[in-house]
């Protein structure tokens, strides 16, 4: 099959060094009612915190992403930073200016309160860990911000499930955020989205090795992520980058009619291995349901109230070709009042197209700090507003 044709790698410098320090922020009451007790944030930072703490910026990663925006692997650190050539001096969160603040998210396993951390009795919560939403991992990120002496947020940028906490920063807590950028997210998580969740989450609590989320210290039901993240990695790309990439060819050196695999396969294999090596299933399980349960409009009198509370700068970005979280969904995020660039990043890659097409990605962060507003957004936003039948 023909090569599918890839964004020119990019070179940016050497990332600036930072190191990763946790920060207790006391109990947190969740959305369900329930106290998460003594609940800590990992979290890294670039540049200096100005005089008058007016430079913070927000960075919020993915279902799977972590603290590490950027930078090499490290002690500690098993991966390189997946936003490569965002944060530094003369990049597009120039740490000359900025003060960018990375948290890990609430449940995962980067360090911050999850299913795998010690609970009040000492032992690793397990089953026990409580359900999360979106909403309550922001709330922990706004204590985060409170230790750190910031009172507001210049910018909160995120993409896919961080764009769905960049959004919910702006509702819960707009007179904290100046600027907002939406990549490749949704108002309200899907029936597909959630659909294509289940056989993940099926996946991994079928695996004999999950004993009911209580396997600590042993490795747990790896085989169970392995297929969630296969199921998943098929979500993020989209069908046209598969067919020009792999089409129904065989895997080099194998015969599918003779048991061997086909190409894709092997890649989504790949994918499924890698994420074993540095991820808890727990934590996989608790984001992905955290993920399910965002729905900016709960509780405020659905989508449209809600995006009528937010007073920050909005730029919202879809990916052509994303089929987890299509353009459509972009758009009804887009007719928040207070949104001022409704931009397309072009791309056959999908969803994942957020971490691949940097030059889209980092010239709608620039415009949206410059407050580069294109003349053509108010007229476009203009005919969404209409379209989507929201108002």
């Amino acid at each position: 099959m023909a090569a599918l044709p890839g964004p020119e790698p990019a070179q940016p410098p050497p990332a600036p060094r930072t190191r990763r320090r946790t920060q207790p922020v006391g109990d947190l009451t969740l959305e369900s009612g329930e106290v998460l007790e003594d609940v800590r944030v990992t979290y890294q930072t670039w540049g200096r915190l100005n005089a008058d703490r007016s430079n913070a910026v927000l960075v919020l990663h993915a279902l799977t992403g972590d603290s590490h925006v950027v930078g090499d692997r490290g002690p500690g650190q098993p991966t390189c930073g997946w936003w490569p050539g965002l944060i530094g001096p003369g990049a597009p969160l120039d740490t000359d200016e900025w003060f960018v603040v990375a948290p890990n998210v609430l449940g995962g396993c980067g360090g911050t309160t999850g299913p795998s951390s010690a609970a009040p009795d000492g032992r690793p919560y397990g089953s026990s860990f409580p359900r999360v939403t979106v909403r309550d991992q922001v709330r922990a990120e706004a204590l985060l911000a409170d230790r750190l002496g910031i009172p507001a947020f210049a910018l909160v940028v995120g993409g896919s499930v961080g764009g769905m906490r960049s959004l919910e920063w702006a509702a819960t807590f707009p007179g904290r955020v100046k600027r907002c950028v939406v990549l490749a997210a949704s108002a309200a998580a899907s029936a597909d989205q959630i659909a294509w969740s289940v056989p993940q989450l099926h996946a991994i609590r079928l695996d004999p090795a999950f004993h009911g989320g209580d396997y600590y210290p042993g490795p747990g039901p790896r085989a169970g992520l392995e297929i969630a993240r296969q199921i998943a990695h098929t979500t993020y790309r989209s069908a046209t980058e598969l067919a020009l990439r792999f089409g129904g060819d065989a895997q080099e050196g194998e015969q599918p009619l003779r048991g061997g695999r086909y190409a894709v396969q092997s890649y989504l294999e790949h994918h499924g291995r890698k994420l074993v090596r540095r991820f808890d299933p727990n934590a996989y399980l608790t984001l992905t349901e955290a993920m399910n349960s965002h729905d900016v409009g709960r509780d405020r009198g659905g989508v449209a109230a809600a995006l009528r509370r937010i007073t920050a700068e909005l730029t919202v970005a879809v990916v052509s070709s994303d089929r987890l979280f299509t353009p459509a969904d972009g758009e009804v995020v887009a007719t928040a009042p207070a949104c001022r660039e409704l931009a397309v990043i072009d791309s056959p890659y999908g969803h994942d197209a957020f971490l691949i097409e940097t030059e889209q990605v980092f010239a709608i962060i620039a415009r949206a700090l410059a407050g580069d507003c294109p003349a053509q957004v108010e007229q476009a936003q203009s005919h969404r507003l209409v379209g989507t039948g929201l108002w």
